[in-house]
């Protein structure tokens, strides 16, 4: 396994800092892994904890002195001198222990941490419990040594956490009595360990007995907080949780600092585009140091690494890539949306890379050149635009097998099983799906010096050059002596000619423009060069989501639902009329935007559609938007904001009361319509 950059020299140097010896970690310090992985933490099987064991037995002959006394000890004088005369190895920095704890995944792990692992998995160094102390009545229990005891007495259910009597309880729940304390000093322990022992023997109690005692490793609560971005073995998102993966995505205009929703926004607020957490007791807890889990998560060849819950808890486990678990506690990786996904100027979001093995075990990365292997006529992106494809609600089994080719050789890629297959000899190969590693550094660098779309910057030539903040928006005042607030005032007076326009703003945002346009060239590909169905469309929303909607776009999990007769999306109609209804207002003012929207190919829509249907026989090939019918389209459901350009806002008001007429009834008609 690849090591993490550096993590050999920080071990080395805290190991030298310290004289150079396993004083205080012990003969056990390496063979604690066969412990954690095997016997102890059923986090891996006892064969892999016998080879570990077994190769540092073999390899290194540590001396058992060092954990004189059942317990760490300082080098006392009586202490050195042995150690002077011993043989064997007491030293954590030969090339042989770095390898080791390379190729175990601890070499990521301060001095310290290691010795903490060490007294949680080895129960041999910690300082006993007396159990005569823990039954009968008395001072000392059933204990007959009493105060010549050599174990400590201490209640054993406090020390596991489970003790419900509390401060009522008779035993002693002070470790550092001076008692037990002159028992603890006896053994070379100085106040600090002492002061962590009791947290030390509850983990070494919850990974003695995860299995079954652990409450971490409960089933979560049904509800939206137990929902975890969960993965098969091939370490891919279920497309059963696509969905649900998309409203944990991590806010991209909240790393920007730009976020306008705010606690209002459906996506997670987190200053990283990665984020990994454990569930502990159906709630979602973030994992410490998660900057180094996501560099390892980030090399196919690594599928596990040891870290703790929290800087100040010491309580280690393994996380594994490939179950996403943490121990015996469900893990989840939180992200930005995947980059394929979104235009190419926006920053922070997740490059997915894709990887196969060769014959020689070895990751190879897809529509890369090989010294020994031609080049695969797809890429990553290829790979990760068929992969959300599949993953879609709604797409066929026709989307979880891709063609291509390498060299001569054709193979197809099974999206469900995460594997591929050559056509002719039939030779299986696994794939990955790992995310490319970004650093808080190159974070910090690319929210201060964002990437700019390297495309066109043509902006429409009716805009006002001198107010394009970017990023940002600026709202426009229109002259109701201009053709173009007539032509927004005509199509807003055909349907509510009783209501008084008393302002019509354009909104120029450029980075929305682009991503307009952009997804404009995008559908305008995908139906080969075929010119894209481009309407005007009114949509009623309340005037405290202006600003919002006009930093960014359009979003119905926040703005809330106009019906979900056709579709969970943003609704959009084409009569003022019907928006009307939607456009919410404690006074006579009302808000109401004409935006700019792609509607594309359509198809009638249904309650249950979250994005538009696959076209029929065409498997991963969908339709752009939803209708209400499919003769007279009058309302449009559309699914992805980046087909929407907030264009003009409308503030209008009832100057007079309307007569019974035209307007009245045909906006009823269209509203009782959009409930059909």
């Amino acid at each position: 396994m690849a090591r993490v950059p550096g993590s050999q020299e920080r071990v080395r140097s805290e190991v030298e800092a310290d004289g150079g010896t396993l004083g205080k970690l012990g003969p056990q310090g390496l063979v604690w892994m066969g412990h954690f992985r095997g016997e102890g933490g059923a986090v891996a099987g006892e064969e892999g904890g016998r080879s570990a064991v077994s190769e540092i037995d073999h390899g290194s002959c540590f001396c058992p002195l060092v954990t004189a006394g059942k317990g760490p000890r300082s080098l006392t004088s009586s202490f050195a001198e042995e150690q002077k005369n011993c043989r064997n190895s007491h030293s954590l920095t030969t090339d042989h222990n770095l390898s080791v704890l390379r190729t175990h995944g601890v070499d990521h792990l301060s001095y310290s941490e290691l010795c903490q692992l060490l007294f949680q998995n080895d129960p041999w160094l910690l300082p006993e419990i007396c159990l005569h102390y823990n039954k009968g009545d008395g001072p000392y229990g059933s204990c007959s040594f009493q105060k010549q005891c050599i174990k400590l007495h201490i209640c054993q259910y406090f020390l596991q956490g489970e003790c419900k009597f509390g401060t009522g309880c008779k035993r002693s729940h002070d470790i550092s009595n001076s008692e037990n304390l002159e028992k603890l000093e006896k053994l070379g322990m100085n106040s600090d360990l002492v002061n962590r022992l009791p947290s030390i023997y509850r983990n070494a109690h919850d990974i003695k007995n995860r299995s079954s005692t652990s409450s971490r490793g409960h089933p979560p609560p049904p509800g939206p907080q137990a929902t975890s971005e969960r993965r098969d073995s091939s370490g891919c998102v279920s497309s059963n949780n696509a969905n649900q993966e998309e409203n944990d995505q991590i806010c991209l205009y909240h790393i920007r600092k730009s976020c306008s929703f705010q606690d209002k926004c459906n996506k997670v607020h987190f200053h990283l585009p990665y984020r990994w957490q454990f569930l502990d007791r159906g709630k979602w807890k973030d994992l410490d140091k998660m900057e180094l889990i996501e560099e390892a998560y980030s090399n196919p060849r690594k599928d596990r690494i040891l870290c703790a819950e929290s800087a100040s808890n010491f309580h280690f486990d393994c996380l594994d890539f490939d179950s996403m678990m943490f121990g015996a506690a469900p893990a989840r990786r939180l992200s930005t949306a995947s980059s394929v996904t979104k235009p190419p100027h926006f920053i922070l979001t997740t490059d997915w890379v894709w990887y196969w093995t060769d014959e020689f075990g070895s990751w190879q990365e897809y529509g890369r050149q090989g010294m020994e292997h031609p080049v695969t006529t797809v890429c990553s992106s290829d790979l990760e635009k068929a992969y959300l494809a599949y993953c879609a609600p709604g797409s066929d089994a026709q989307a979880a097998i891709l063609k291509f080719q390498a060299g001569k050789h054709k193979y197809e890629l099974d999206f469900k099983a995460f594997v591929q297959k050559n056509l002719v000899y039939g030779t299986v190969r696994r794939v990955c799906r790992r995310p490319k590693y970004v650093s808080p550094q190159e974070v910090k660098v690319k929210q201060t010096c964002s990437v700019k779309f390297q495309g066109p910057k043509s902006i429409p030539d009716h805009w006002d050059p001198s107010a394009l903040p970017d990023p940002g928006f600026k709202k426009i005042a229109l002259s109701s002596a201009s053709d173009e607030y007539q032509k927004v005032w005509n199509l807003f007076n055909r349907t509510l000619p009783f209501y008084f326009v008393q302002k019509i703003e354009r909104v120029q945002n450029l980075a929305l423009w682009e991503v307009y346009q952009w997804q404009k060239g995008q559908m305008q590909k995908r139906n080969g060069g075929k010119v894209v169905d481009e309407r005007q469309l009114f949509h009623g929303t309340s005037a405290s989501f202006v600003d919002a909607i006009c930093q960014q776009n359009f979003d119905w999990r926040v703005c809330g639902l106009h019906g979900t007769s056709y579709g969970k999306g943003s609704y959009f109609a084409r009569d003022a009329a019907y928006s009307h209804h939607y456009s919410k207002s404690d006074t006579k003012s009302h808000t109401m935007f004409l935006a700019r929207v792609l509607v594309g190919e359509f198809v009638r829509g249904s309650p249950s559609f979250v994005r538009p249907p696959a076209k029929e026989g065409h498997g991963n090939v969908f339709y752009d938007s939803c209708v209400n019918s499919m003769s007279d389209p009058s309302i449009f459901v559309i699914f992805e904001k980046h087909q929407i350009y907030p264009e003009y806002i409308i503030q209008y008001t009832s100057s007079t009361k309307p007569v019974a007429g035209v307007s009245t009834l045909f906006s009823l008609a269209s509203f009782f319509g959009g409930r059909q």
